[in-house]
C-alpha cells in the first residue's frame, strides 16, 4: 500500500521556517512531556524528541518541551491519567491505550480492518474524525492533536505457526486495543503490555506471540531471539496514529500563536515519522530474514474469520456504547468509500508494479 501522508506541507513548512516569535510578545512557558514509548525506539520516541526541538526553534527557545522517555515521569500505559490528574502539562503516547476507559479511543490510533495512514488523514482532517476526537479528550480533561503514524503494522512475532483458527485457541498474544478484543472473539488470550516489557515476557514464555510495530522497531527489541515466525500483515492497524495529548487547562493557558506552532509541528513530526520508518523497514526486514526470522503471511482463513469478528465487535461495541454508536456512522461509510477508490487506482497499481519489480530480481 503506498503509505505517503498528505498532511498539508506546503502549509506546515513556511511557517516554521518563519522567523522565531519575537521575544517582547511570548512569554516563556516549560512543559514535561512523558511518553508512552521507550527511548531505545529512536523513531517513535524520537518523535517526541523531534516536535521539542521544532517547537522550540518556532518560537526562539520561549516555548519548550522536555521529553521524558517511557517511565522516567510516569507509567508509559498512564499518560492520558497523568494528564487528566494535571500532574504534567503534555504526553506523547496512542489513544487505543486508554480503551479500557472507553472503546472509542481506538479508531483514533487504529481499528481492525481500519483505514490506512493517508485515509486515516483525510478522515480526520476533512471526514469529522478530528471533531469527534476533540469531544472525546474535552471529556477527559485533555486536547489531543493527530501526532506521529507508523503506517501498516507487522502481525507479530509467535513461537509457532499458525496455519489454522485452532492454531489461535487460548494463545496468550500481546496485542494492543480494539485488537485485542478481536483476537478474543477468535479464542486467543490477549493481555496489554509495554514496548519494554515485551521482550522479558516473551522469554519467560509468559506469552506465546506479541505484536509491536514494523521491522526496523522490533529489530531493536530483539524479538527474533526467542520468537522466530514473523506474520504480516497487521490487519489491526492499517495504520497507527500517535496523540499529543494536553492538560485542558494548560492548553486553554497557551497563546494562540503557541497553539499554531504546537499542530503546525504535530504535523511535520508526522510527516517526519512516516518517512523515516518506510526508509528504515525494509532494510532491518532484510536483516531479520538473513539472521534467521520466518516471514509468514497471515492464512486467508484467520483473515476472513477477522474480518468477520471485526464487524460483530463494531455492531456490537455500537448497541452498547452511544459515543461508539456516532463515531461508527462516520468512520465505517468513510473507510467503505475510501476502499473503494483504492481499489481502482492504488491496489490496481500496486498489484502489477510490485509484482512485477519482484519478477526483474
Amino acid at each position: 500500500m503506498n503509505r505517503r501522508l498528505i498532511l498539508g506541507a506546503a502549509a506546515t513548512a513556511p511557517m516554521l521556517a518563519a522567523p522565531a516569535l519575537a521575544q517582547t510578545e511570548s512569554p516563556e512557558i516549560r512543559w514535561r512531556m512523558p511518553s508512552s514509548f521507550p527511548k531505545n525506539l529512536d523513531i517513535l520516541f524520537g518523535g517526541a524528541e523531534y516536535l521539542s526541538r521544532r517547537v522550540a526553534q518556532a518560537t526562539n527557545g520561549r516555548f519548550r518541551l522536555q521529553p521524558f522517555a517511557a517511565g522516567e515521569l510516569v507509567p508509559p500505559l498512564q499518560i492520558l491519567d497523568a494528564l487528566q490528574a494535571g500532574t504534567v502539562e503534555c504526553g506523547q503516547t496512542a489513544s487505543l491505550y486508554y480503551v479500557g476507559k472507553d472503546p472509542t479511543f481506538a479508531p483514533f490510533t487504529a481499528i481492525p480492518f481500519g483505514l490506512n495512514m493517508r485515509q486515516m488523514t483525510a478522515w480526520m482532517r476533512l471526514g469529522g474524525g478530528n471533531e469527534l476526537a476533540a469531544e472525546l479528550y474535552r471529556d477527559y480533561n485533555v486536547v489531543g492533536i493527530p501526532f506521529g503514524d507508523t503506517g501498516t503494522q507487522m502481525g507479530g512475532w509467535f513461537r509457532k505457526e499458525m496455519r489454522t483458527m485452532e492454531d489461535l485457541a487460548g494463545l496468550k498474544f500481546r496485542i494492543s486495543g480494539f485488537a485485542g478484543h478481536l483476537f478474543a472473539k477468535m479464542g486467543a488470550a490477549p493481555t496489554q503490555i509495554a514496548g519494554a516489557d515485551i521482550y522479558p515476557a516473551l522469554e519467560r514464555g509468559t506469552i506465546d506471540a506479541a505484536e509491536w510495530i514494523g521491522p526496523y522497531d522490533d529489530e531493536k527489541l530483539g524479538f527474533a531471539r526467542v520468537a522466530r515466525y514473523y506474520y504480516a500483515p497487521g490487519f489491526w492497524e492499517g495504520s497507527s496514529r500517535g496523540v499529543f495529548m494536553v492538560n485542558l487547562r494548560a492548553w486553554e493557558s497557551l497563546p494562540e500563536t503557541y497553539k499554531h506552532v504546537l499542530e503546525m509541528a504535530c504535523q511535520e513530526a508526522t510527516m517526519d515519522m512516516a518517512a523515516k520508518y518506510d526508509d528504515a523497514n525494509p532494510k532491518a526486514l532484510r536483516r531479520l530474514i538473513a539472521a534467521g526470522a520466518q516471514l509468514r503471511i497471515w492464512p486467508r482463513e484467520i483473515m476472513q474469520a477477522g474480518w468477520r469478528a471485526a464487524n460483530e465487535l463494531y455492531e456490537e461495541t455500537a448497541a452498547q456504547n452511544p459515543r461508539f454508536r456516532k463515531l461508527w456512522a462516520s468512520y465505517k461509510p468513510y473507510r467503505d468509500e475510501q476502499f473503494q477508490w483504492f481499489r481502482v487506482a492504488e491496489n490496481n497499481y500496486e498489484n502489477f508494479a510490485f509484482a512485477a519489480a519482484a519478477q526483474q530480481r
